[in-house]
């Protein structure tokens, strides 16, 4: 599947069932507006934004959460962000972006900072929705506008929140479990079902979504059954993922297959099983986030799958609602596609936000080169390394170079 530019053409892909808008379409000439349809891996519609641009005052800023839970942060949000601003007509001057490190304190601290050099609006990932709270009743004391960014903060004060459809995420790790446990020829299955941190809603709803599509086939993620091992309490820190693993695989050998919420929780624990003899397409593991361990460890045969969202559009559509809050102009009807119930919301007009929600892939081997590549947000060289011919021998050549191959990834 190629991209093709210049017509407001949007590429298609099968995601269960249904087909789907893959990537938005480049805008016409004649759009002088952005839509959540007309974001796009070139960044060419943030330019109708100019005119916006030099009408706001201040600055922008982002305070992603923590460069451990995912490589996304920093690896695809971050640059995402500074494209889309410079593309907008933004200058260097005028935007920050920021990583909390893990620390409410720091993205506290990030925010007040931020707010006191003339920030007009902010950009949050929230770690948990307590610090986050905080940190919008902060911005909005001080006339700061306040944009939720892939996670609600519950009980929060912002204006807009922006994600994908996290129930659909979820959804879309419970179907690929099943279908590997399937493809994959495991006999009698005994699932270990993981969470994320308890403290981020996103991972609540991820569970809500592949927790329907297992009790549907007859595993019971609420109490376990005999065919199904929980965790305990959920993180999202990998180290800790694969001592609840090490814990629960020890309590239970049959465990045969461990859905993960995202690709950084299961590459230590297939890189754990590795070292133990795990042959390929053995135990299968469910992923998110598309990094390039994921990806690697996809078609290297030890995951299934992981759910793809384009960091690329969720950034343009997020820094495109802060330019207009920026300059005080009510975004055009287009951007805004749903809205978010707030179970956290102690004031009836918050519970329900504003949103643009964004729809997520699934990619399993056969899709990474047509959809995962295509879209730019990783190149060749992340996933598959150099792709000269891997001589018998030669252990310091790329070890995913013939996989890759394998997949038609070049």
């Amino acid at each position: 599947m190629k991209f093709k530019t210049g017509r407001a053409l949007a590429c298609l892909a099968l995601v269960g069932g249904m087909v789907v808008a893959l990537m938005p379409g480049v805008s016409t000439a004649a759009t002088k507006t952005v839509s959540d349809t007309t974001f796009n891996p070139t960044f060419s519609t943030m330019k109708y934004l100019k005119s916006v641009v030099a009408k706001g005052k201040g600055s922008i800023a982002v305070i992603l959460p923590d460069t451990v839970s995912s490589a996304r942060w920093v690896d695809y949000d971050a640059p995402a962000f500074k494209k889309a601003f410079l593309a907008a007509g933004l200058t260097s001057k005028q935007f920050i972006i920021q990583n909390g490190h893990g620390s409410p304190q720091e993205q506290l601290t990030d925010a007040q900072g931020d707010i006191a050099k003339g920030a007009k609006v902010l950009v949050l990932t929230s770690l948990d929705s307590s610090s986050g709270a905080i940190i919008e009743a902060y911005a909005q004391a001080r006339g700061v506008k306040v944009i939720d960014y892939d996670r609600l903060t519950l009980g929060g004060d912002r204006t807009y929140y922006v994600s994908f459809n996290n129930v659909a995420v979820g959804t879309l790790i419970g179907k690929g479990m099943l279908a590997c446990i399937t493809s994959w020829n495991v006999a009698s299955p005994d699932i270990f079902v993981m969470k994320g941190a308890p403290t981020d809603n996103n991972a609540t709803l991820f569970a809500q979504g592949y927790d329907a599509v297992l009790d549907a086939a007859g595993y019971n993620t609420s109490s376990g059954s005999s065919n199904t091992v929980l965790e305990s309490i959920g993180t999202w820190t990998p180290s800790v993922a694969l001592t609840d693993f090490e814990g629960a695989y020890s309590a239970n050998s049959k465990i045969n297959a461990v859905l993960t919420p995202n690709d950084e929780n299961a590459a230590p624990i297939i890189q754990h099983l590795q070292a133990a003899g795990l042959k390929p397409e053995t135990i299968p593991f469910t992923g998110q986030d598309a990094t390039p361990a994921g990806i690697d460890n996809i078609i290297s045969g030890y995951q299934c799958g992981t759910v793809f969202k384009p960091s690329y559009i969720e950034a343009q559509a997020t820094a495109a609602l802060a330019i207009y809050l920026r300059a005080k102009v009510k975004p055009p009807a287009g951007i805004i596609n749903g809205k978010t119930a707030d179970s956290g919301a102690t004031i009836s007009s918050l519970k329900s936000v504003p949103s643009v929600l964004l729809t997520p892939l699934w990619e399993t081997a056969a899709t990474i080169e047509s959809q995962v590549i295509a879209s730019k947000q990783l190149t060749v060289a992340e996933i598959c390394g150099s792709t000269a011919p891997i001589v018998a021998g030669d252990s310091g050549l790329p070890t995913y170079a013939a996989d890759c191959t394998k997949y038609g990834i070049k």
